[in-house]
């Protein structure tokens, strides 16, 4: 039994990189077709290159060629039909919401009509869940809260770090609001701070701190104050589009 315990971890000692390698590799052609799509340069009704051209055009594997597709279906991106070929699909049908799609649209212009509708859907979702997550926080959830805003104070929204726990922060809000299709939501809003976060950092500094919101959310939240903890979530969200829309102008 041990032998064969010691054979199995040798086995996975060198499967396991070469499986991580493949993914990174059909991640990273999912990403290039991806980028070409949400900037328009492979436009909707598109028919994409066959399999063996495409792989030979990017020099990869017909294998890695083929999990990127399947990858940007599942997004919603492309759709594939026997005979037919794949075609990217129409913009209705592109999930917006994804983390990834979020990304590859941020790695271009996204335009300033695509970032305020996503301000648009913040005002719409995440009012509502402070208010809920003020009458349904845990202790658990305010220290999480508590950790993100120290995270947010030590770092800054400058780096990655800060961003991260910006990130956690709003997380922990929709999470205490025990709602599960709120949760479900959670990575499409964290992924939508950060990278409107980071664009609003493309050309200049951040204009101003927005810690001091963020503790006045939490204030709200660990009092127990719903309707306060909707209207300074909202007060966020206002000063955060307004901040945006100086980089645009920039």
């Amino acid at each position: 039994m041990a032998r064969d315990g010691k054979e199995e971890r040798e086995r996975d000692a060198v499967v396991l990189p070469l499986a991580s390698a493949s993914h990174r590799l059909h991640g990273a052609v999912a990403r290039e077709l991806g980028i070409a799509i949400l900037s328009g340069r492979t436009p909707p009704g598109t028919v994409l290159p066959g399999e063996i051209a495409a792989s030979e055009g990017l020099a990869v594997s017909r294998t890695a060629y083929r999990e990127a597709v399947r990858t940007l279906s599942a997004k919603g991106l492309v759709e594939s039909r026997p005979k037919a070929g794949t075609r990217v699909s129409e913009r209705g049908r592109w999930n917006l919401l994804d983390p990834d799609v979020l990304a590859w649209a941020f790695e271009t212009e996204p335009g300033e009509a695509f970032i305020r509708d996503l301000f648009e859907l913040r005002q719409i979702v995440e009012p509502a869940a402070a208010e809920l997550a003020a009458l349904r926080r845990s202790d658990r959830h305010l220290d999480r809260m508590a950790q993100a805003l120290d995270g947010m104070a030590r770092h800054g929204l400058a780096v990655p770090a800060g961003r991260a726990a910006d990130q956690a922060f709003h997380h922990a809000i929709l999470e205490a609001t025990g709602n599960a299709p709120l949760i479900a939501l959670s990575s499409s809003i964290a992924a939508s701070v950060t990278w409107t976060t980071i664009y609003k950092q493309r050309r200049r500094a951040l204009p101003r701190d927005p810690l001091p919101e963020h503790r006045a959310l939490f204030e709200a939240v660990a009092a127990g104050e719903g309707p306060l903890a909707r209207a300074r979530m909202a007060e966020l969200i206002r000063l955060a589009l307004a901040d945006t829309e100086l980089s645009m102008l920039s």
